[in-house]
């Protein structure tokens, strides 16, 4: 049923309040249906917001200790785009991680990627009749099971079971089927800019 479903998911950590101050970053790859890969990488947050702080610190554990030695965003960039090698993206508050994602970049002068994305908070919303939409939530309800909730590289492979239990649920066969199923189109970020979406 999932047979053409191919995505990576994607999540973010960050340092402090600011979106672009990235810390840690999973990726989950699905190939047909099948999650084939999953990755997650420490890194610096680029300079101008690179302050940890005390809120963030306690949500996911990371400090500048852990941190210092790693290589910076920018420097760690290629390698997480190497692995979502040109596949659509999705991310659980995807209107969070894209921001994140564009705010980094931003601040380490590298060009955006160009993705199609979707949200599977927002399919949620628009699928499954729950109190709430958190990721443990849906992951619940979902029967997907939640180890390291604000593990970078746990939350990943969380929102991409999510997506394909999703998948499964509206019979879609692909990315572009699953947001049309709920009632949504996939966003879309390019070096021009982002498109939500909604």
């Amino acid at each position: 049923m999932t047979r053409e479903l191919s995505f990576a998911a994607l999540d973010v950590e960050t340092a402090n309040p600011k979106r672009g101050s990235i810390c840690a970053i999973g990726v989950t790859v699905v190939q047909d249906g099948v999650r084939v890969a999953s990755r997650s990488w420490l890194c610096r947050p680029p300079a101008p917001v690179s302050d940890f702080a005390p809120l963030q610190v306690r949500i996911h554990g990371i400090t500048p200790n852990a941190v210092a030695g790693e290589p910076s965003f920018a420097q760690r960039w290629p390698e997480v785009l190497s692995v979502i090698d040109g596949l659509p993206v999705v991310a659980h508050n995807a209107d969070f991680d894209i921001s994140a994602v564009t705010q980094a970049c931003g601040h380490s002068g590298i060009p955006l990627p160009s993705w199609d994305y979707g949200c599977t908070k927002v399919w949620s919303q628009r699928t499954l009749g729950l109190p709430d939409h958190k990721l443990k939530t849906v992951a619940n309800r979902l029967g997907v099971r939640v180890d390291h909730h604000h593990h970078a590289g746990d939350d990943a492979r969380v929102a991409a079971e999510i997506a394909v239990g999703l998948a499964t649920l509206t019979s879609a066969e692909n990315l572009p089927d699953l947001a049309r199923a709920c009632g949504t189109r996939l966003g879309r970020m390019s070096p021009s800019g982002v498109r939500g979406c909604r």
